[in-house]
């Protein structure tokens, strides 16, 4: 997709990346469920591409009793495992058509939680409203400025609290979105923070992802007051041959595609 003349890497504010995404998924949401859903279940928490399940990982510590925050919920089939887990789950995302399958679901299965539609930028919650805030690439890589994010769920979450987010690992940006051989040769700088962006006919973004490094992911955390606590590159687990747009087995065996940061705001003194 890299050479479409309407695909380009740009800076891209708040406003054009919010605007765009949410229109992206609301249209997309039927298409990617169909192709994401049974890999993702109906009440599951799947970190990443690579099968990476919180069931075995933990990695948001013991549940029970605690109120978590699920950002970019999608579907929400993590929020509705949450529940089962004893945890008391809020489900938000940015698409309506997202949060709608979300409630199809819960009629389906019966595991119900309380749904939101809201921008990561702005949370609609009182300061240290939740013990746990999380998301499996929700979020984080769509705004332009993922640094506020990282204040604001820093404000939303109790001292003490964890904040556990899964991304596209930094290092796949040298790379064409390629499950194949194609996509083992370098071809991007690592440096270049530019936005990918798809836009239509007339230069409007129509889909926007931002790039940082992992130096830059963690000057995010520490600057908002967070301690860094674990980084988790899943590997790809053999038997897997399963493929998810530019994640597949022929690279998965080589270098990481995702990055699990864990990160804890301090208690209060």
């Amino acid at each position: 997709m890299d050479d479409d003349s309407r695909v380009t890497r740009r800076t891209v504010g708040n406003a054009e990346a919010r605007r765009a995404n949410r229109h992206w998924w609301d249209a997309d949401a039927d298409a990617y469920q169909a192709e994401h859903g049974a890999f993702l279940g109906d009440v599951d928490f799947v970190w990443c591409p690579e099968g990476l399940r919180e069931s075995d990982a933990r990695l948001l510590g013991d549940l029970a009793g605690r109120r978590v925050l699920e950002l970019g919920a999608g579907a929400a089939a993590a929020a509705r495992w949450l529940a089962t887990q004893d945890a008391w789950p809020v489900a938000l995302d940015l698409s309506a058509s997202m949060l709608r399958h979300a409630a199809l679901t819960a009629d389906r299965t019966g595991v119900r939680v309380p749904l939101m539609q809201a921008d990561a930028l702005a949370l609609p919650f009182t300061d240290a409203a939740f013990d746990v805030v999380c998301t499996a690439f929700g979020a984080v890589p769509f705004v332009a400025d993922s640094a506020a994010v990282m204040r604001e769920v820093a404000r939303v979450l109790r001292p003490g609290g964890r904040w556990v987010f899964s991304v596209t690992h930094p290092m796949r940006w040298i790379f064409l979105d390629d499950p194949g051989e194609a996509g083992l040769t370098a071809v991007h700088s690592y440096f270049d923070r530019s936005p990918y962006v798809e836009q239509d006919e007339h230069g409007v973004a129509t889909y926007v992802e931002q790039h940082r490094t992992l130096g830059d992911r963690i000057r995010e955390l520490v600057g908002a007051g967070f301690r860094l606590v674990d980084l988790v590159e899943p590997e790809w687990p053999a038997g897997h041959q399963g493929t998810w747009g530019q994640w597949g087995p022929l690279r998965g065996r080589l270098f990481p595609g995702t990055a699990i940061f864990v990160a804890e705001k301090p208690a209060s003194r």
